[in-house]
């Protein structure tokens, strides 16, 4: 999770360093981000049905080769089609590791879920936080080309070597989850929750929440040049 975090949050600093290089407009470039989260979140589901099939291990390395794929990928893109694949790329692999690694968390501490869940998604800002100044040092020292390559290799690496301690709980290791109060009489099947109003409203408003804070994710970089605060770290720290 600490490993893929900055293909999510580290890409609105590459922004405008592809825009000065190439020209291309800043929308056709975070067209790559709206790729990536597409990738990234609706092909989960799927992810999650490969995952019970073949075992964690197998699905987080599959995204760790793709994580490097796609960032080494967008260190030579010079076209926007190229930008977009590596976008895909990349989604499919953060979506692999974040999906399977909540899923197994929950698999693991079936009685604490919710904590289990917490800390495994805090290693997802946790990775952003403790690498995004270097990524933007490499990125002002030895260009964004340097910085996709290298981050891109080193933190696809960390998840394949990492993936082989993965493994899904066996029968009766895992804890039975706790008594829990009931909500409702009986299990719904997953194509009567597609046609419950209430399973609507609540993706909508994940949505609503969600959108939100990627479009400030892509977008800060771009606008702290707008109020010209983007130099204010390296200016203090030179």
């Amino acid at each position: 999770m600490v490993a893929v975090a900055n293909l999510q949050y580290g890409w609105t600093l590459f922004v405008h360093p592809l825009h000065e290089k190439y020209g291309w407009s800043l929308s056709s470039i975070q067209t790559a981000f709206a790729i990536f989260v597409i990738a990234e979140t609706w092909l989960v589901p799927f992810e999650g049905w490969v995952v019970d099939r073949f075992g964690p291990k197998y699905v987080v390395a599959a995204g760790g080769v793709l994580v490097a794929a796609a960032w080494s990928l967008n260190s030579v893109a010079d076209s926007l089609f190229l930008l977009y694949v590596a976008a895909a790329l990349g989604g499919i692999g953060a979506g692999a590791v974040y999906g399977t690694c909540v899923g197994n968390a929950v698999r693991w501490f079936a009685a604490r879920r919710g904590l289990a869940v917490g800390v495994t998604v805090a290693g997802f800002g946790g990775g952003s936080a403790l690498s995004i100044i270097p990524i933007q040092d490499m990125i002002a020292t030895r260009g964004y080309e340097a910085a996709f390559l290298w981050f891109g290799l080193v933190q696809g690496l960390i998840v394949l070597v990492t993936a082989w301690a993965l493994r899904a709980p066996p029968p009766g290791v895992a804890p039975a989850p706790a008594p829990r109060l009931l909500q409702t009489p009986r299990d719904f099947a997953p194509t009567e929750m597609l046609k419950s109003r209430i399973f609507w409203l609540l993706y909508f408003m994940f949505i609503l929440v969600y959108s939100g804070g990627l479009m400030a994710t892509a977008q800060i970089a771009p606008i702290a040049r707008d109020f010209k605060v983007a130099d204010i770290y390296r200016i203090h720290t030179s």
